[in-house]
């Protein structure tokens, strides 16, 4: 309740200052956002909760006729991220992933180079982004004063507080939470879903994504085969968060604020806004205003964010199995594994089940 508190006076404090007003009433706090769905004045939702709670307040949103920014990655499960994707398309909403990468130029440039075969027919492509999460070890503290533990973990089972997963307001470091697979998917899915999202955008794979995941004990990462014969390298290095493609006449290595390639000077090529397909969008954020007025599809839509973290949480079950999956993208099914396809859901409270 303190960290809503806060957060309310300082919106209204910031809209005071830009309309040059003592002050300014607009924010309010919610404790429950179904009561915020129901209201009729609004248009749209973002949704900037850890990651157990994506899917239940997305689809929710889509049912109550709401238009949603959510970020990334889109979902904890597969599963989660398909029935997000059918909620939005039963209930006509427009829906924009936090994959904001896709509206830097840097990133742009890259993907267009790739796509007009500037460096020849890609032959694999590294991506750079630490590895899974773990599971829950953190012991039981007391629950602090204005803080609804119950509805923090939403639809996850019972879990004692523990203030590395929910911080306290004064607290002087960042929250843990995704470092845990009941909440989050470790760096694979917190800046894996930036990373993966660029390698997909890049092998024109928005709809689809590989075929196989390869897991190596002795290489400590994951190779993904498309049908098409590239390959996806997962080297988990922490704060080495970049992808390099690598075709035949060359390479680009893009991460943020930086762009390099070989040939060097491809990197400083004069491109079309739309050349081979690549959709241009400068602001991630108006990108999703101009669509909810136009109806189309903004540049990163659900079914582009849930394809990318389907990526992500198709290794986190490799590393978690410790062996190698075949995987079907059509179906998004996990090839003769009855094993492996029972991480693609989660169990959920009836309450809040999508």
């Amino acid at each position: 309740r303190i960290k809503q508190d806060n957060f309310v006076a300082d919106t209204n404090k910031w809209y005071a200052e830009k309309l040059g007003q003592t002050s300014y009433q607009s924010a309010v706090g919610i404790t429950d956002f179904r009561e915020m769905l129901s209201r009729k004045d609004i248009d749209a939702v973002v949704i900037v909760s850890p990651d157990h709670w994506h899917a239940a307040m997305a689809v929710r949103a889509a049912e109550a006729g709401k238009d949603i920014y959510c970020e990334k990655p889109l979902s904890l499960t597969v599963r989660e991220g398909r029935a997000m994707v059918e909620a939005t398309r039963k209930h006509g909403r427009v829906f924009q992933t936090g994959s904001m990468q896709r509206s830097a130029a840097e990133f742009r440039q890259a993907v267009q180079l790739v796509r007009t075969g500037a460096i020849g027919k890609i032959k694999k492509v590294y991506v750079n982004v630490g590895g899974p999460p773990k599971a829950w070890d953190l012991d039981p503290e007391a629950i602090p004063s204005g803080l609804n533990w119950d509805l923090w973990l939403g639809p996850n089972k019972a879990r004692p507080y523990n203030n590395l997963i929910s911080p306290a307001i004064d607290a002087k470091f960042w929250s843990k939470w995704r470092e845990y697979d009941e909440f989050g998917g470790g760096d694979m899915t917190d800046w894996g879903a930036h990373m993966f999202d660029i390698a997909q955008w890049g092998l024109g794979m928005d709809n689809s994504g590989p075929v196989e995941v390869i897991y190596s004990e002795t290489d400590k990462g994951l190779l993904y085969k498309y049908a098409n014969g590239i390959e996806m390298i997962h080297e988990p290095k922490d704060n080495n968060r970049a992808v390099r493609f690598v075709g035949t006449d060359g390479e680009v290595l893009v991460a943020r604020g930086m762009l390099k390639t070989s040939p060097e000077n491809l990197k400083d090529k004069v491109l079309d806004k739309d050349v081979a397909g690549v959709y241009y969008s400068d602001n991630h954020y108006k990108d999703f205003l101009d669509a909810i007025r136009s109806r189309k599809a903004p540049i990163c839509d659900v079914e582009v964010g849930h394809r990318t973290a389907t990526v992500c949480n198709i290794g986190n079950i490799a590393y978690r199995l410790k062996r190698s999956l075949q995987w079907d993208p059509g179906q998004e099914i996990f090839v003769n594994d009855p094993e492996a396809s029972t991480w693609l859901g989660r169990e959920m409270k009836k309450e809040w089940k999508v």
